[in-house]
């Protein structure tokens, strides 16, 4: 992998604190807006607010992420082509505009729309975030820095859970989630950095040089040959070559699994545990509970997944996810569900992210946000089927089957993130950093 700064520790550590803060804040505020529509069904469910029923809240759940899987798509070659800042700016003023068409709906129709139009934000923000805060990350520490910036998606997710708890409105939990309009888009765009590797990918050394002279970094010059900036597609294209195409395949297919088990837990677990037997205050508390988990997943498995490797930690880790989601199809006593969805969270979402960890580091700088945006948009298919299939077998009375056909996706994507360690021998090419960073990162 090229690496196209060097960056004195002082400098290097500055800009990256700010780096990450900033996307953190970003990825915060995505984490509520996805989270908050499952925080609020079971209570929209109850009343049958603009007539929605198990089976219709399945659709809209699937047309967020089927948003999601547009924005995904598309922001990877966007960043590439307009730069990651803009890319995040825009992603997040979509995403709340959004919301304030939700908390205003007077139909279905229109708040399945604003839905949609989340997910086009949604989907668009978080490959470019992902993408700036690996290309400030120091090296061997990426996989760490991608789990630390996810712990927001996670605390997005408890943020939700109080607000629909503290509300016990719909209508004003959406409106909260306008929030980042008026706070995270002004402070992106008046300190957020350009990502350097971008500029000078694009040729554009002098506003790189600029940046590196006002954060008081060394700025050294790229090796390879630049790709033209007309290239557009280059970036997708470079994904399948030189033998790339089946690693390139494999994570795709991996991340299907994974989004479909995000997704679909994230969307359907209140309403799935209120079906279980338990009461509405719980239900929406294993939304707090479970992210917690993922929290402290993300730390655990970014410093796993510097020294040991993605592929191997994601596996291990959708394994875990296959068994603690099917255990909660029993019913336990309420101390042991709350440790069991806690243990659940700390493998479910960070398995994902380090697909994403992975695939940035084996990636270019020139066609980092394109794997990683294009890694996650193909994964946004299992995204768009989770909440469906969940609203499905919610319909159809059977909680199990839910359960169950969620552990089995676990188990889909442990088989093909496996693959992906062992193609990964035969097809990445070797890397110029010393032995200790190449074991580290897998």
């Amino acid at each position: 992998m090229s690496s196209s700064l060097a960056l004195p520790a002082r400098g290097a550590g500055r800009l990256a604190a700010l780096v990450v803060g900033l996307c953190w804040l970003v990825v915060l505020f995505d984490g509520l807006d996805m989270f908050i529509y499952g925080s609020v069904l079971p209570h929209m469910l109850e009343t049958k607010a603009l007539g929605i029923d198990p089976g219709k809240a399945g659709d809209v759940g699937s047309y967020a992420t089927f948003g999601m899987l547009i924005g995904a798509l598309c922001s990877g070659t966007v960043s590439d082509w307009v730069g990651r800042k803009k890319t995040i700016i825009v992603s997040t003023a979509v995403f709340s505009l959004a919301s304030a068409l939700c908390a205003a709906a007077g139909s279905l129709d229109v708040f399945s729309l604003g839905r949609f139009l989340a997910g086009l934000g949604l989907g668009g923000l978080l490959p470019s975030a992902i993408t700036m805060v690996t290309e400030y990350a120091p090296r061997g520490r990426r996989a760490l820095i991608v789990g630390s910036l996810m712990t927001a998606h996670q605390a997005g997710g408890i943020v939700a859970g109080f607000v629909a708890l503290g509300t016990g409105d719909w209508r004003v939990s959406f409106w909260i989630c306008v929030i980042p309009l008026i706070i995270g888009v002004p402070l992106a765009a008046a300190y957020l950095p350009e990502s350097m590797a971008f500029l000078q990918a694009k040729g554009r050394d002098d506003e790189a040089r600029t940046l590196a002279e006002r954060y008081g970094v060394d700025l050294a010059a790229r090796a390879e040959e630049r790709r033209a900036v007309a290239d557009r597609f280059g970036a997708l294209t470079a994904l399948f070559r030189g033998g790339r195409w089946a690693q390139t395949l494999l994570f795709w297919i991996a991340s299907f699994g994974g989004l479909l088990l995000v997704y679909g837990v994230s969307q359907w677990l209140p309403s799935l545990m209120r079906a279980n037997g338990y009461n509405l205050g719980s239900s929406i508390g294993f939304v707090i509970v479970i992210n917690l988990g993922g929290i402290v997943g993300m730390l655990i498995g970014g410093r796993l997944t510097d020294r040991f490797g993605g592929s191997v930690v994601s596996a291990v880790w959708f394994g875990a996810t296959a068994v603690g989601i099917y255990s909660l199809s029993v019913k336990m006593p309420l101390p042991l569900t709350y440790t069991v969805v806690f243990l659940t969270g700390l493998f479910l979402f960070s398995a994902q992210a380090m697909i994403y960890a992975t695939v940035a580091h084996r990636s270019d700088d020139d066609n980092r946000a394109t794997a990683v945006g294009w890694t996650s948009g193909m994964g946004r298919f299992g995204a768009v089927f989770g909440p469906w299939l969940g609203g499905q077998l919610l319909a159809g009375g059977s909680t199990t089957a839910g359960f169950t056909a969620f552990a089995l996706a676990g188990v889909f994507s442990l088989v093909f993130v496996s693959l992906t360690g062992l193609r990964s021998v035969r097809t990445t090419p070797p890397s110029p950093a010393p032995r200790q960073e190449l074991t580290a990162t897998g």
